[in-house]
């Protein structure tokens, strides 16, 4: 399979590899993300470069390469203007591991908190899951072969006597009637016939334990070990064909696939080419007060330092390197200053973009331009239930201008506004859609100014609806 991108054809597998930088320049990089955010030049830009920065090194030899880290990148601005969506969509580029994290959620050592460790030993999950699902893909083929063959073998046992009498039937005969069953098979004419499987028990959970590194799941598959009370027990069941199909090919899946060299080929992933968002940066960045909950601030930071400086942390796949994971940190700093931060964590995010407030006309182009724009996304919905909607370029002007406003007025939350002015303004439509007998309807100024009205008049309302 191949993706057309920006007119250039990709292979899957390359995209999967994190092989994407070979084909996408800054430029194209840049190209890419105003598909689904707008404006925010200057953080695109800085996110581009740090990305085909890990294709150069890639590139130069081993031990220059090991000395080149990623420069870490700050983001500052305020929420719902782009920062976790710029790095999600960078993430999905190259299919790289991606993790977003709230810097909140750590405490130092003596807190109610996550470790920090803990963030590389969920981005390493997610990279096994992800290189399970390529390697799955290599081998769907030949395991849906393997599953067609055991549903045949179900279907007309090997063993199967005549009827009249008790003689072996013909082996001609048997493969004659076989690959008829296999005809029907692929047609999905046995689909609703029953056949009688071995099914596993579900296992349990997963144990942990506590240690000095946090919590951490036990690596030994208890299951292996005592079959009989963790799951691993079998039992015969009858059930359809489409069942079967399913069961039997999540077994050949896990037969099929190598978990020891996904776990390797996952670590390498995660070391070369792993991003983690560090959100609310600005939530630990105050300087110890001497009492209270800002004690712990600059602890947190503290422990992060190690993880973003570099260094190895164990996992239950096995040792993880951090030294050329890509941190993207963010927060609102409406408080705090970036200069609040210790100085060794400002040394080691280099690079600070400041992203800019919303203004009406990057409304307008969300609601239309980008790929997800919420006005597609309430057309489609709405055409479900057999209704044509569309919205006069008026309505758009005011729903934008409206979410400025409010924007401006109250909290300032970016885009997201977008979303509770829409909702507000289809709500009426939404809710009546299965009984309309109006199936084309035309969204006006007048409108959407008589739907957010009384909201807009009464100011008290307007904390806590918009």
């Amino acid at each position: 399979m191949a993706i057309e991108l920006e007119g250039k054809v990709i292979k899957e597998g390359n995209l999967l590899a994190g092989g994407m930088e070979n084909e996408l320049t800054p430029q194209e990089i840049v190209a890419e993300l105003n598909k689904y955010i707008i404006g925010q030049k200057a953080a695109k830009k800085a996110v581009a470069i740090a990305l085909r920065n890990r294709f150069r090194r890639r590139k130069l030899p081993p031990e220059l390469a090991d000395e080149i880290a990623p420069k870490n990148i700050l983001m500052i601005g305020p929420t719902g203007v782009g920062k976790t969506e710029i790095s999600r969509r960078l993430a999905r580029l190259t299919s790289s591991p991606f993790l977003k994290i709230e810097a909140s959620r750590f405490t130092e050592v003596g807190y109610v908190g996550r470790d920090v460790e803990s963030m590389i030993r969920d981005l390493v999950r997610i990279a096994v899951e992800l290189v399970k699902q390529e390697k799955i893909k290599e081998i769907e083929a030949k395991a849906l072969a393997n599953v067609e063959e055991k549903l045949l073998d179900l279907l007309l046992p090997h063993n199967r006597r005549r009827e009249n009498n008790s003689t072996p039937e013909d082996p001609k005969e048997f493969q004659k009637t076989r690959e008829r069953l296999r005809r029907q098979l692929q047609a999905g004419l046995l689909d609703d016939r029953l056949v009688e499987i071995e099914v596993k028990e579900a296992p349990g959970p997963p144990f942990e334990f506590v240690s000095s590194n946090g919590f951490e799941e036990i690596g030994i598959q208890i299951q292996e070990i005592m079959p009989g009370i963790f799951g691993g027990k079998t039992k015969r069941r009858k059930v359809k064909v489409t069942e079967a199909r399913e069961i039997l090919l999540e077994d050949e899946e896990k037969r099929l696939v190598d978990m020891d060299q996904v776990a390797r080929l996952a670590i390498e992933k995660v070391e070369q080419s792993g991003i983690i968002f560090l959100d609310e940066l600005d939530k630990v960045a105050g300087r110890e007060s001497g009492a209270g909950p800002d004690v712990s601030r600059e602890g947190v930071q503290r422990d992060l330092l190690p993880i973003i400086e570099g260094t190895t942390v164990s996992t239950r796949f096995g040792l993880v390197r951090t030294d050329h994971i890509l941190f993207i940190a963010a927060g609102a700093f409406h408080v705090s200053k970036p200069s609040d931060l210790i100085p060794e964590i400002q040394g080691r995010f280099p690079i600070r973009v400041e992203l800019t407030p919303l203004t009406k006309e990057d409304f307008v182009r969300i609601l239309t331009e980008t790929e997800n724009a919420l006005i597609k996304q309430y057309k489609a919905l709405l055409a479900t239930e057999g209704i044509e909607v569309d919205f006069s370029p008026e309505a758009i002007e005011e729903i934008a201008a409206l979410a400025e406003k409010v924007n401006e007025e109250a909290e300032n939350i970016g885009a997201r506004r977008l979303h509770t002015v829409m909702e507000k303004v289809m709500e009426d439509i939404s809710f009546e859609a299965p009984n309309l007998t109006e199936k084309k309807i035309l969204i006006t100024k007048e409108y959407v100014q008589k739907q957010l009205s009384e909201i807009l008049v009464n100011q008290d309302l307007r904390k806590f609806i918009l």
